[in-house]
């Protein structure tokens, strides 16, 4: 009876957390202009990955690995050609173009690389690097390393003079218009199950009709939140509710 009791009053401790919050992420009067440019999400396996708009204060702990020669001369992300001799790396989330610097945690070696592929869709792997930034930090022997990543910023080009002058430039915290996708189903039927189950406990569920090339795919959302940090807080809450596919997403 005891174990029962703390059950139901956890249960509606996150109900009332939730309760809560929806308030706090209500926008009010007007709707913000969305976003332009806010990356699609994609889906690897079974996950679906929301790339971030930008990547201010941006920290990260986990394991780096490292692609080379297999991958060398082919197409990375961004349309670029992959070089297993460049300072660049993988990165799921980041903004492609992004700078990073990396620590090795192992032996305190740091290097700086730009993000300009996806990956490394390994659970437990944040990071993934050229040859020749593994290389330099130690990482081609073992293979992999427990790592920290803190993101520079983009590198903006300006003419100065006639002179072409490259400096990198911290990204701005912003406001925007946020939701949280909890599902994406090629059955429309299955989507509106969840939409409506949904609905039952969270504010603003609705359905966003995908075409991609492999398909047509219903997007589940719900939520509006105007500010990012709060829709991550939103999204955390989803997980912790039985949604681990939630991600936020632009409107």
């Amino acid at each position: 009876m005891i174990k029962i009791l703390k059950f139901c009053n956890l249960q509606l401790a996150i109900s009332v957390a939730i309760f809560v919050f929806l308030l706090g992420c209500a926008v009010p009067g007007k709707r913000p202009a969305a976003l332009p440019g806010y990356p699609e999400s994609y889906k690897i396996g079974k996950r679906w990955y929301q790339p971030l708009k930008h990547a201010h204060g941006f920290q990260e702990r986990g394991i780096a690995s490292w692609y080379g020669k297999k991958f060398h001369g082919r197409k990375t992300a961004n349309g670029e050609i992959y070089n297993m001799y460049a300072m660049t790396a993988a990165h799921k989330t980041l903004p492609l173009g992004t700078h990073v610097r990396v620590y090795n945690l192992n032996n305190g070696k740091t290097i700086d690389v730009r993000i300009n592929d996806r990956g490394p869709f390994v659970r437990g792997r944040i990071i993934d690097l050229s040859y020749e930034a593994a290389r330099r930090m130690g990482l081609v022997g073992p293979g992999t390393a427990p790592v920290k990543i803190v993101a520079l910023g983009s590198m903006k080009e300006t003419v100065v003079g006639g002179k072409v002058q490259r400096r990198l430039v911290p990204g701005n915290y912003y406001f925007g218009d946020f939701t949280i996708q909890v599902g994406a189903f090629k059955e429309k039927e299955n989507a509106i199950r969840l939409k409506n189950k949904l609905a039952q406990t969270y504010k603003n569920a609705h359905i966003v009709v995908y075409e991609s090339p492999k398909g047509t795919f219903y997007r589940v959302r719900v939520a509006r939140c105007n500010r990012l940090n709060d829709a991550r807080r939103y999204e955390k809450i989803l997980e912790t509710a039985g949604y681990p596919d939630a991600l936020v997403v632009a409107r």
